[in-house]
């Protein structure tokens, strides 16, 4: 739109009324010109929705159930009842035997290249013995499982057609803004190939998983949307629509899908190899806060805490319980949920560096990456047994009742022979460590970062940080053999 064009009279004209004119020109131009670079809400979503409609499905899976699978009365073997509530479960009024149902179920997805590949969510396909896609022609065809994800709920199949099939690309979910418009598409409630619009609501939301990174939106989504795509203004998809939170079990306008970034590697996975394979480090890790970061004596906040190196890559890379991974094949490490997801996608076998503050000081590891798949699981490395075991001894020290370690205490909390450290054998409920999480029965291996096995050994860190002028002091817990730090304060 052009600026509106402004008549002044030059000739005798009052300097004052000259200037207002001028300026209320200047403000006319300008808002146009800001307007014109907003972006304006769609008129209409339909030539959208006519162009990526033909790569949207609908998903209807079959399962068998046996009937026999439900709730059991218990009845004593030899039971003269056992024949008869046997007889009951197992066969139908006339006597026959009752015959496994089917059970369906209802989803959605997309088609990604012409000769057929679909994904979806693990879950809508998850146990099905039959799998009917549905395009939006009405063609049906059954596909097969390609590969499944469950640690992002992604899965791949495949039908197979005699034409090529009209599919959707996958755009930069990256740079999808919160107040983007967005369009999540499916088979929501059954009711096959629907459209809602929306906006981004937020970015970066975890749920439950490692490698949680959702698009939120108030897009409508419902139960049968699950494995649909959300698509962004230019057609392309940045989510497979996942979740929604509700109380009601249907849409109040807050809907998750998961992000193409994430998808994308997993599908590229699933395609070449049938399963995915990431990288593994093989270390145990916690988030650094502000009371652990102050603790150790940390500038900042940042990081990854590490309370553990089983036998793996981690530990051959010389990484020790107390490290904070800083950096991680040269990118900065913001916390352990950002480190998780710098891990798994990095190639298997691949040799990374990686930075770590030790002691006060920075150092550079190196480290071949195994594959969590495959490897996760290592049983974590015993504590050697103390060579005398102390005295049984107890004392008040921040909050807690502390304890030496004895054989009765192993043998109460069901810890191995060679656990050692401190037992906290009552807490006062009013304390900040109460409040942090600790617990009766919790024991304690570390205080400022050096193993303490006696009372003294506690005793002696506290004041240490005391001295130094710390304001709380780092502990290593453990409760069922996980470890975690927790700062408490000593002031």
């Amino acid at each position: 739109m052009r600026p509106k064009a402004i008549s002044l009279p030059l000739g005798g004209a009052d300097p004052r009324r000259l200037l207002a004119a001028l300026f209320l020109g200047l403000v006319l131009v300008l808002a146009q010109t800001v307007a014109g670079h907003a972006r304006a809400a769609p008129e209409s979503f339909a030539d959208l929705a006519e162009r990526v409609s033909p790569a949207v499905v609908n998903i209807t899976t079959s399962t068998t159930v046996e009937t026999s699978t439900g709730p059991r009365p218990i009845v004593p073997e030899g039971s003269p009842f056992e024949e008869f509530f046997r007889d009951f479960l197992d066969r139908g009024p006339n006597g026959a035997p009752r015959a496994p149902r089917r059970s369906q179920a209802l989803g959605s997805g997309f088609v990604i290249s012409e000769d057929g590949f679909i994904v979806t969510n693990n879950h809508v396909i998850e146990g099905a013995d039959e799998i009917l896609i549905e395009f939006f022609t009405g063609l049906e065809l059954p596909a097969q499982v390609v590969g499944t994800d469950p640690n992002t709920d992604i899965a791949l199949l495949k039908v197979e057609s005699d034409r090529p099939l009209p599919f959707v690309s996958f755009g930069d979910s990256d740079a999808a803004r919160v107040g983007d418009w967005v369009v999540a598409m499916g088979n929501p409630l059954g009711q096959g190939f629907s459209v809602s619009a929306g906006i981004v609501s937020a970015r970066g939301r975890a749920l439950s998983g490692s490698y949680d990174d959702y698009i939120q939106t108030d897009a409508a989504i419902n139960r049968g949307n699950s494995g649909g795509p959300l698509f962004n203004m230019a057609g392309e998809v940045i989510g497979v629509n996942t979740a929604i939170l509700s109380p009601t079990g249907g849409s109040i306008g807050i809907g998750f899908a998961m992000s193409a970034s994430v998808v994308t590697r997993v599908v590229d996975q699933l395609r070449e190899f049938g399963e995915t394979r990431r990288g593994w480090l093989g270390v145990r890790i916690q988030d650094v806060t502000p009371e652990i970061a102050e603790a150790m004596g940390l500038e900042r906040a940042a990081g990854a805490l590490v309370t553990d190196v089983p036998e793996g890559p981690g530990r051959d890379a010389g990484i020790q319980a107390g490290d904070v991974i800083l950096s991680f094949d040269g990118g900065d490490v913001v916390d352990t949920r950002d480190l998780v997801r710098r891990v798994g996608n990095a190639e298997v076998g691949k040799a990374v560096r990686l930075t770590v503050m030790r002691d006060g000081r920075t150092q550079t590891l190196r480290a071949t990456l195994g594959r969590r798949e495959t490897d996760e699981g290592v049983a974590m490395p015993g504590a050697p047994a103390p060579e005398v075991a102390p005295e049984s001894t107890v004392a008040d020290i921040l909050g807690m009742t502390v304890s030496n370690m004895t054989p009765a205490l192993r043998e109460e909390l069901g810890l191995p022979g060679t656990a050692e450290g401190l037992v906290v054998t009552d807490i006062d409920e009013a304390s900040e460590a109460f409040e942090k999480g600790l617990r009766r029965g919790d024991v304690i291996t570390e205080a400022g970062q050096q193993r303490v096995a006696t009372l003294a050994d506690l005793e002696g860190r506290v004041e240490e940080a005391r001295e130094a002028g710390r304001r709380s002091l780092l502990l290593l817990i453990r409760r069922g053999g996980e470890p975690r730090f927790v700062a408490l304060s000593i002031e």
